[in-house]
């Protein structure tokens, strides 16, 4: 099974413009990525999709492989499905560019469900984790995620799901971490489709999924993530990659 991880990395950001290249103790937040996705040995090839000749460059010029996507492209989802569209790949795996913490066990239990899946039944699998501060279980930036009893996903909103209705009933909200594994022909199959309602209200790209009826696993991590989506957030990325650095 040949696995290529893509880290799909645009430069203008909505919410933080050019965090890709904001410093991140000594080295960019997209080569900290690189090099994270990289240093697993997970994977067959490991490359950047980008529209920004600054982020080709910096991957380029620090011996690292990246294409340039020659489309606009809506989701990350479709900038990864024009850079492998011509590789030859059983597994894709996308990285998020803003997670630089991105660690290898997780990465190996998303590459398991597919390894276990016989009957080819699952498109993609995810990461979600559990989370317990209310500003961060309220905040929309943060994308929640409510499964099955088998763990497929059900939904995903940036709204609070579950609604807590009755108070009496302990019920634990997952964050989705943005780290997919996807089959292949799924992937290349989303990329021909058009955005689907529920998807464009959310702007969420794996709710399309969803709604054509494809099945995701989630996958449960007690790797607490930090994504790169705020210049307060990559205050919280120094200070634990200092943490890490330090041990």
């Amino acid at each position: 099974m040949k696995k290529i991880a893509v880290i799909p990395a645009r430069f203008e950001a909505s919410r933080f413009p050019g965090k890709l290249m904001k410093d991140l103790c000594g080295k960019s937040v997209i080569l900290r990525t690189y090099e994270a996705a990289l240093n697993t040995r997970l994977f067959d090839q490991v490359l950047v999709a980008t529209d920004s000749d600054l982020i080709y460059n910096e991957i380029i010029n620090n011996g690292g492989e990246a294409v340039m996507s020659h489309k606009t492209h809506e989701t990350g989802s479709d900038r990864i499905a024009e850079a492998v569209e011509n590789y030859e790949a059983d597994i894709v795996i996308n990285v998020q560019g803003d997670e630089p913490f991105t660690n290898k066990e997780d990465l190996e239990k998303l590459i398991q469900v597919f390894e276990k899946d016989q009957k080819n039944e699952i498109a993609l699998a995810s990461l979600m984790h559990v989370i317990d501060d209310l500003e961060d279980i309220q905040n929309p930036n943060n994308v929640k995620v409510i499964t099955d009893l088998n763990g497929n996903a059900i939904y995903f909103s940036r709204s609070v799901i579950p609604y807590p209705r009755d108070q009496s009933i302990e019920q634990l909200v997952y964050k989705h971490i943005g780290i997919y594994a996807f089959r292949k022909e799924a992937l290349i199959e989303f990329y021909n489709q058009t955005p689907t309602p529920l998807e464009l209200s959310e702007k969420i790209e794996c709710i399309r999924y969803i709604e054509h009826g494809k099945k995701i696993k989630m996958i449960a991590t007690n790797h607490l993530s930090i994504g790169i989506d705020t210049p307060e957030d990559l205050d919280k990325a120094r200070m634990k990659w200092k943490t890490v650095e330090n041990r």
